[in-house]
């Protein structure tokens, strides 16, 4: 397989409201530290920044942030700002709110209120006069409740100009047919990679139907969430990574790439080799018996 020809184009387009982007975008959580937040080591700047900058070299023009993407040392959306403002014209920039962290680091959820707080927040670091994209995250144990209240707070947002166009994350069908009723979704960000339970599917498939972007969170790291990837891998993954001379990375994205041509990924690192490849799957081409093969991988995997 290609590497360091292929571009971000190589997936196709989808569009999030009026805004066209590739397929393939970018994930800004791991630009701060070997781990996400607090849980690794301090990235390098300058690394972090020539990341950014030769993902758009590479046709990237999603990024997928948030203001409390931070590490001890560093900001993802400051080195969004610092790396790539001037913006090209084409880029979309999405964030999320509803969770935060104070400067300490401890989590905190706002309340309907204070959500054009954390979108300021986002403005200000950035350097942008609105966001593009924000994507209310719905906190773990509000799975089953109403988010009438915050999304449509976000809503006035939206009307006041500050933002663009509004999605929803970790989210069920209910809440996002709750949220449509009261200003249109462009997209659904959820937890999504091979292996995922029955109820994911069932949500890709209705995005698809209705013509939202659904775009996979940890389609990647899988169980490792925050952490990144496992050292263990199953074998059917393995297998078709070997067939076509690709990482299991590579495999993992070329097959949510081929849930629906709606889906978009956006895979996150802060090496500028991952980065290459990370846009290559989006040439990575499976064959329905691969698809078939990886939709349910034995439970077993392999060092």
């Amino acid at each position: 397989m290609t590497r360091g020809t292929d571009t971000a184009a190589a997936a196709g387009t989808w569009t999030l409201g009026d805004l066209t982007v590739n397929r393939i975008g970018f994930g800004a959580m791991r630009l701060t530290g070997s781990a996400a937040f607090d849980l690794g080591t301090p990235s390098d700047r300058e690394r972090s920044v020539s990341v950014l900058r030769r993902a758009i070299e590479l046709g990237v023009n999603h990024i997928d942030t948030a203001a409390f993407y931070f590490s001890r040392l560093r900001s993802a959306n400051e080195l969004i700002n610092r790396a790539l403002a001037p913006y090209p014209d084409d880029l979309v920039i999405a964030t999320k709110v509803w969770p935060g962290r104070s400067p300490s680091g401890e989590w905190v959820w706002a309340t309907p209120e204070q959500l054009r707080g954390q979108v300021e927040e986002n403005l200000r670091q950035l350097g942008r006069d609105h966001l593009d994209v924000v994507n209310l995250r719905i906190p773990p144990s509000h799975r089953t409740g109403s988010i009438a209240d915050h999304f449509g707070a976000l809503a006035d947002l939206r009307d006041a100009g500050l933002v663009r166009h509004l999605g929803i994350s970790n989210a069920t069908s209910e809440q996002l047919a709750e949220a449509q009723a009261i200003a249109p979704v462009v997209c659904v960000q959820n937890a999504y990679t091979i292996g995922a339970p029955a109820g994911e599917h069932d949500l890709l498939r209705v995005c698809g139907d209705q013509g939202i972007a659904f775009v996979p969170f940890f389609a990647i790291a899988g169980a490792g969430r925050e952490r990144g990837a496992n050292a263990t891998e199953h074998e059917a993954v393995l297998a078709v990574a070997r067939a076509h001379g690709v990482s299991p990375a590579q495999v993992r994205l070329a097959w949510t790439l081929q849930q629906g041509p709606h889906v978009l990924a956006i895979p996150g690192t802060g090496n500028p080799d991952h980065l290459v490849e990370n846009v290559a799957a989006g040439s990575l081409r499976l064959s329905d018996e691969e698809m078939a093969r990886l939709q349910s991988p034995p439970s077993t995997a392999v060092e």
